[in-house]
């Protein structure tokens, strides 16, 4: 028997959140939750990308941080577009430089990494056939990535878990968080 959670009471300040992380780390499904149970708009960030784009993943090859820019500012575009109305959106955002052009659309924007081990995320990434992003890639994602950085407001937390847990987590943590206004360091929290 699966018990749900009820629903997240929407609060006077709606929050624009990207949930982030490698590819096959979760972002669509824990990000398509999340905004089920914070009643906003979800969006993976996976359909903004360019088709050139797309087609240079499908074909193994990594993409430059040239190739992620107008990708990148679409995903910023969307975030600004809800603002005002809260908003979840999926986004790999693995450099710390990609985060700060998507702050530079939504400053308040709430960063949610999804992180966890490599053997976790590769057999993950391993049951979704038909993907664009192929499982050769994995290992250029890792490489690329740079977690949130200790200055960086954000909250880190492991993939090694049900969906309907993380989601919880993230919650928890914004129960007792101080509001967005105020600049704070990430926090880690591991099941």
């Amino acid at each position: 028997m699966t018990v749900t959670s009820p629903p997240a009471t929407r609060s006077a300040a709606p929050r624009v959140v990207v949930v982030m992380g490698v590819s096959g780390s979760g972002k669509s499904t824990v990000g398509a939750a999340l905004a089920e149970r914070l009643g906003v708009p979800f969006a993976d960030g996976d359909d903004l990308h360019p088709a050139a784009n797309i087609a240079k993943m499908a074909a193994g090859r990594p993409l430059t941080d040239g190739d992620r820019r107008p990708w990148l500012e679409a995903v910023g575009r969307w975030l600004a577009g809800h603002a005002s109305s809260g908003g979840v959106i999926t986004c790999s955002a693995l450099k710390r430089s990609y985060r700060d052009l998507l702050r530079s659309f939504a400053p308040g924007a709430d960063l949610v990494h999804l992180h966890g081990r490599h053997d976790v995320i590769a057999r993950r990434q391993a049951a979704r056939p038909g993907h664009f992003m192929p499982p050769s890639l994995l290992e250029s994602q890792f490489a690329t990535l740079e977690p949130l950085d200790t200055v960086e407001a954000g909250l880190v937390l492991d993939v090694d878990g049900d969906v309907s847990s993380i989601v919880d987590r993230y919650l928890a943590h914004h129960r007792t968080a101080p509001q967005p206004h105020h600049p704070q360091t990430h926090r880690e929290f591991r099941a």
